[in-house]
C-alpha cells in the first residue's frame, strides 16, 4: 500500500510559479510512475504530467508543456511539479498519483493523494 501526500498549493498571481510536492510512503517499484492530474471547477479531470520512477522520463499534457516541470527524488519518494508561467486557466486542485503504468489515462493510477489547491489570479 502506498499513502501520498501533496503540499505547496495556495495562491498566486498570475505569471508567478509554486511547486508542489508529493511525498509517497511505502514501496515504490523502480517500474513505477509518479505524477500529476489536475480537476479545474466545472470541468474534468485531466492529465497534467507523468514521471518513470527509475528512468526518470517525462511525458506533459500540450497545455502545461514549456512551463511545468516534473521531478522525482528517489531517496525520499518524493514527486515535485514546478509550475512556472502560472495562468488563471491553471487553477485547479492538483492531484498526485503514483502507478505501475507510465501513462497519461487516470485509471492506470492506483494510488491518488488527497489533492491540493491551486489558484491563480489574474
Amino acid at each position: 500500500q502506498v499513502q501520498l501526500v501533496e503540499s505547496g498549493g495556495g495562491l498566486v498571481q498570475a505569471g508567478g510559479s509554486l511547486r508542489l510536492s508529493c511525498a509517497a510512503s511505502g514501496r515504490i517499484f523502480s517500474n513505477y510512475a509518479g505524477g500529476w492530474f489536475r480537476r479545474a471547477p466545472g470541468k474534468q479531470r485531466e492529465f497534467v504530467a507523468t514521471i518513470n520512477w527509475s528512468a526518470g522520463s517525462t511525458w506533459y499534457a500540450n497545455s502545461v508543456k514549456g512551463r511545468f516541470t516534473i521531478s522525482r527524488d528517489n531517496a525520499k519518494n518524493t514527486v515535485y511539479l514546478q509550475m512556472n508561467s502560472l495562468k488563471p486557466e491553471d487553477t485547479a486542485v492538483y492531484y498526485c498519483v503514483v502507478g505501475k503504468s507510465y501513462s497519461t489515462r487516470a485509471n492506470d493510477y492506483d494510488y491518488w493523494g488527497q489533492g491540493t489547491q491551486v489558484t491563480v489570479s489574474s
